[in-house]
């Protein structure tokens, strides 16, 4: 028994070990941007804006070191809504991810995990909002008790990573810096939440949206409240509008993030400036983030890497891709920024997805036979491919997680996807595919030739080199492809309706999981995963849309979901993720080409701890927020 214990306590060093211990903190030195607000009065002095444990940071990704406080960043973006790109990048979470992977308390000063049903947050003492309001577990309660569970702000209720069983949690708020969440059964969806790029927020700024709220306001008071009156509109659209976290476009909005929005929208310019009451500090006691300005200018998503490329970006991550490279490269000699290759996080950097649910009946029963999926696999010769559209860069294998991931095997990403024709061949015989037409295409069993329309969505150049070239491959074993390029809207359309017989589209988003990570999106258990979007619809409708998995193989994903999801440990759920991507790579449900493309970032060259490698996702990490923006610098 205490063995048990003592090992329950070391994992959960592990996992919380940043705070558990309390870090010295510093003197701390006044910013100089906001030292005459802070000798006017305005502010009070940062020693008294921190919390009294903030995040002392002591490891620097892109290893530069502490730096300066000072200066701005200009970054180009291509719409108003990319302002929810600085609550992305700014990647300020109750819990986060590190750069390998691990998670950690963030904006918690602590959390306790107990049997994976009752989680316990610890909130640091002193931490303010950017108004300088205290952040309390008055946040949390406001938003469980007068948003999740309001039934006009939200008629469905809370969100799924919140109910069990559909059963919600036990909410306990303990004091003003301690709150519990707790259920009958296992939740390993709930951290995990936490650490998205796009998180379930379980707080808001309650001092600021209580005004807003009409449990505490009139609606006189709140169309006062609301800039512009907003005479007779409806408390719950007013309320709606301004409660933007992650859009971030809400000027007034409290938040915890490094940097502050000002800019209403639209604009052509957004200016964000720094929070003076960020929680994060560095062991020198300068008070994060180091750059005060974060510049979003409005520009042509085609123009943006021309413009980076002259100068006209400190920092770009967005809009740019590998048909870029030459010419950025070419740019950077006069312009003198640099241009870094990340690894581009994506299970395949173009997938084909046969459409199990397909109306067409022939064509169904073929899809879901697993000698015709891997037969495709078998015809793709993804080293001709690599080097010819990926320039060689890129890795050939299935569409499965990424070697940077704990879980990976090597079969995973090459079961079924050697360049082996003959077998290919062998396999469409088997199935009964051996007559052919003039053309050498093979004829379907009602005698229509073997023509699989692809549909797709990309406009990416290298995307359509890509599936012509497949399309040649396959061509010499019997299989003619035509694309169909379509709209975003029409192509989610005509998969969940089941009109289209196989789509392409980037390949899994869960490219570098941990045993902790939700496998649903290997699993036919939401409508977005396009090859059984209609299993998926019944899954996630709770039997309302769609129809249940009737295929056994595939049904099998959903057993090993169950597995993982009642498992109590790390090792079990490792065991039920081994199956998942074992079954995966055997059945080859999607057919895969190559991952770990470069994503070029364009880096001035004043700027300091961008690494030169990195990972670039959107989850887990926030493209660029896995490595910490509020630790870069501007070198003098």
């Amino acid at each position: 028994m205490k063995r048990r214990v003592l090992t329950k306590a070391f994992l959960f060093s592990l996992m919380c070990g940043p705070a558990l211990a309390a870090d010295p903190v510093p003197t701390m030195k006044e910013t100089p941007m906001l030292a005459e607000q802070v000798k006017s009065g305005a502010l009070p002095p940062v020693a008294q804006r921190i919390p009294k444990q903030p995040w002392v940071v002591t490891y620097f990704a892109g290893g530069d070191g502490p730096g300066r406080q000072g200066g701005q960043i200009n970054m180009l973006v291509a719409s108003a809504r990319d302002t929810r790109l600085m609550t992305i990048y700014s990647y300020t979470r109750l819990i986060i991810h590190d750069d390998k992977f691990k998670l950690k308390p963030d904006i918690l000063e602590s959390y306790e995990v107990k049997e994976d049903r009752e989680f316990t947050f610890r909130l640091r003492e002193g931490h303010k909002w950017s108004d300088g309001k205290p952040f309390t577990t008055e946040d949390f309660r406001f938003f469980w008790e007068d948003v999740a569970n309001n039934k006009e702000l939200s008629p469905s209720g809370p969100s799924v990573e919140l109910l069990v069983d559909g059963q919600p949690p036990k909410v306990e708020v303990i004091d003003a810096r301690t709150i519990r969440y707790s259920w009958e059964k296992p939740n390993p969806y709930f951290i995990e939440s936490q650490a998205r790029a796009a998180p379930l927020f379980l707080f808001r700024p309650a001092h600021y949206l209580k005004k807003f709220h009409a449990k505490y306001a009139t609606p006189e008071e709140i169309a006062k409240a609301a800039k512009g009156g907003q005479q007779g509109t409806n408390w719950v659209q007013i309320y709606r509008r301004l409660d933007v976290m992650y859009a971030n476009d809400n000027p007034e909005l409290p938040t915890l993030n490094p940097w502050v929005n000002t800019t209403s929208s639209p604009a052509q310019r957004y200016v964000f400036v720094r929070n003076p009451f960020y929680h994060r500090i560095d062991a020198k006691g300068q008070q994060l983030p180091y750059i005060d300005r974060v510049i979003f200018t409005q520009a042509a998503t085609n123009l943006v890497p021309a413009k980076a490329g002259l100068g006209e970006a400190d920092l770009q991550p967005r809009y740019l891709n590998m048909r870029d490279y030459t010419f950025l490269q070419k740019s950077a000699k006069s312009s003198g920024v640099e241009v870094r290759l990340w690894e581009s996080g994506s299970g395949s950097q173009i997938a084909l997805y046969p459409n199990l649910n397909a109306n067409d009946e022939e064509w169904r029963k073929l899809m879901r036979d697993v000698r015709f999926r891997r037969a495709l696999s078998l015809a793709i010769d993804r080293d001709e491919l690599n080097q010819v559209v990926y320039l060689g860069l890129a890795k050939p294998g299935n569409n499965t997680i990424m070697e940077r991931s704990e879980l990976f095997k090597p079969e995973y990403a090459k079961k079924w996807a050697q360049f082996d024709p003959k077998l290919a061949n062998k396999l469409l015989d088997e199935i009964g595919l051996k007559k052919r037409d003039a053309q050498g295409i093979r004829l379907l069993p009602d005698g229509r030739p073997a023509t699989i329309v692809v549909e797709n969505a990309s406009e990416e150049t290298e995307d359509a080199d890509a599936l012509h070239l497949i399309g040649e491959f396959w061509k010499k074993i019997g299989i003619k492809m035509l694309t169909k390029p379509q709209t975003r809207e029409n192509f989610r359309l005509r998969t969940f309706s089941g009109e289209a017989v196989m789509t392409a589209f980037a390949g899994v988003v869960t490219a570098v999981p941990t045993p902790n990570t939700s496998p649903r999106e290997f699993a036919p258990t939401m409508r977005g995963v396009l090859q059984w979007s209609r299993w998926g619809m019944y899954v996630e409708s709770k039997g309302r849309q769609g129809e249940p998995c009737d295929m056994e193989s595939a049904c099998k994903l959903l057993d090993y979901v169950k597995e993982w999801e009642s498992a109590t440990s790390v090792d079990g759920r490792r065991k039920a993720w081994e199956k998942i991507l074992s079954a995966s790579a055997d059945e080859v449900f999607t057919i895969g080409t190559v991952n770990g493309i470069r994503q070029p970032l364009v880096v001035g060259p004043k700027i300091r701890n961008v690494p030169k490698e990195g990972y670039y996702a959107w989850d887990p990490g926030g493209y660029i927020g896995l490595y910490q923006p509020d630790t870069f610098w501007i070198a003098q």
